[in-house]
């Protein structure tokens, strides 16, 4: 998700193509391109121009529900109700990829959760993360950790610093909000705060990633490298 604004101008974007598997945007403010999983400007008056990622959840929509009771949902389209029914990935997935990337341990339409910063690009396989959650790691020197909610399939990431100093977060066994608990003794919930402990009240700070299918992520940031451990 990205907030779509530019150069200080507010722009409208409708889907103009598709590329390698991989939505094109258009403005209608400028007539530019817009790679969809880079949020770059490929062409026209705005191009090499960057949007920036705009602060995003993907969860199940229970977990949503129960951190936001009151939220509202947002309707179908009229007429278009059955639309949001199918599993239109099935159907995706019976189509060839227009670029492999083999030798990596993963499969081209395997979901990885893709993070840049400092420079660096690092992809997170989704089952991984979903199997060792927490899992700690640092991306161009920056201490981050990868957490699962109690519903087990919806993820964040936060960076592992809390007053100016590096943490690290364990799984709290005893907890059945899923909650980390650092070696202060602090528990954080999956907000990123700590609602126990030294750390009462303090909050981590959220890092965006993308989910995405390995070979689109790879295509569009070569240089990644792929968490392991």
């Amino acid at each position: 998700m990205w907030k779509r604004t530019a150069q200080g101008r507010e722009l409208h974007f409708y889907l103009a193509g598709i590329n390698n598997q991989n939505f094109l945007m258009r403005d209608r403010e400028t007539g530019s391109w817009w790679q969809q999983v880079t949020g770059r400007a490929i062409s026209g008056p705005l191009a090499g121009a960057m949007l920036e990622l705009a602060p995003y959840d993907e969860l199940s929509f229970g977990l949503w529900k129960s951190g936001a009771p009151h939220g509202v949902v947002l309707a179908p389209v009229a007429g278009r109700e059955k639309d949001y029914d199918n599993d239109w990935e099935k159907e995706v997935a019976k189509y060839p990829v227009p670029v492999s990337f083999p030798g990596q341990g993963l499969k081209d339409r395997d979901v990885i959760l893709g993070i840049e910063m400092g420079g660096q690009a690092r992809a997170f396989p989704l089952e991984r993360v979903l199997k060792q959650s927490p899992i700690e790691d640092k991306i161009a020197g920056i201490p981050v950790v990868l957490v699962t909610g109690k519903d087990g399939v919806s993820a964040r990431a936060f960076r592992r610093q809390w007053n100016g100093s590096e943490i690290e977060l364990y799984r709290d066994p005893q907890s059945a909000e899923e909650r980390l608990i650092d070696s202060d003794g602090s528990a954080w919930n999956f907000e990123g705060c700590a609602v126990s402990g030294p750390a009462t009240g303090q909050c981590l700070e959220k890092i965006n990633f993308l989910k995405d299918f390995w070979f689109d992520w790879k295509n569009y940031h070569p240089q990644t490298t792929v968490y392991s451990h």
